[in-house]
């Protein structure tokens, strides 16, 4: 059994919006420090996931632990890069004041000076300091994501979650994005959402594969798989080398890579 904490668990978990029955008797862990990997195709309920680890919906059966407490009571631990923002590009608000957002938690137990700190050194670590002063409208969609994943740094969260991060990111902004992301590797527990079901970048630890929904069942389920190097990988491809996603090869839920063979945590 692994001495390293679960930051996320879903046990037996099943999900409806009313009638439509999503995800049914889900099981899964992550362990603290973990890079973890969540795969499938659009409408296969990724989204459904995301919502459940943020506390914006609750389970109708099973149990999902955000550090071991309800996800409502923890979603402050972690920081969320969507895939999308929302936003008036005729609306003057700088990088700098985007990243802020990031910290409005925190606002009334830290000063101006120290919260423009806080989001200086979020930019330092995207890469991203010198153009705090620019308008963010102003910024390419891959410099775009990097501010909001500095947005979801600067509140030094335990969790971060990252959904679709290189949808319409060109090379270089994409290396820039793996490289910061590896270095918080073992540091801050990272769980990257894609529907790109082939390969993941070789930081991840783990994979989790929303699967195809079984006869007899109502619901999909999520289903750990391995992984193996993609051997002569494009060098652009998540800013280096690529792990290719083994379907065939299933793995027990509660396969643990901390100590090589399955843990019941």
């Amino acid at each position: 059994m692994s001495d390293v904490p679960i930051a996320l668990r879903f046990s037996h978990v099943a999900f409806s919006y009313e009638a439509l029955s999503v995800l049914e008797d889900v099981n899964f862990h992550i362990h603290a420090g973990e890079f973890s990997a969540l795969v499938g195709p659009n409408g296969s309920g990724k989204t459904t996931i995301l919502k459940l680890i943020l506390g914006l919906e609750q389970s109708q059966k099973g149990e999902v632990l955000l550090f071991g407490d309800a996800p409502r009571k923890n979603r402050s631990m972690i920081g969320y890069v969507p895939q999308h923002i929302t936003y008036d590009p005729t609306f003057p608000i700088s990088v700098l004041e985007v990243v802020r957002m990031g910290g409005l938690l925190s606002i009334s137990r830290k000063g101006r000076l120290e919260r423009d700190t806080a989001a200086y050194a979020a930019l330092e670590q995207v890469e991203l300091r010198d153009l705090a002063q620019r308008p963010y409208s102003e910024l390419s969609g891959g410099q775009r994501r990097r501010v909001l994943v500095a947005r979801a740094l600067v509140a030094g969260p335990k969790m971060l979650i990252l959904d679709e991060p290189t949808a319409n990111m060109d090379a270089e902004s994409e290396k820039r994005l793996f490289d910061t992301l590896r270095f918080f590797k073992g540091k801050t527990t990272i769980l990257i959402v894609t529907h790109d079901m082939s390969t993941v970048s070789s930081l991840t630890d783990r994979v989790f594969c929303i699967g195809a929904q079984k006869p007899g069942q109502k619901g999909r389920t999520v289903v750990q798989h391995s992984l193996e190097p993609l051997l002569n990988s494009p060098t652009e491809l998540y800013g280096g080398s690529a792990l290719r996603v083994l379907h065939d090869v299933e793995l027990p839920a509660d396969y643990c890579t901390f100590d090589g063979g399955p843990n019941n945590g």
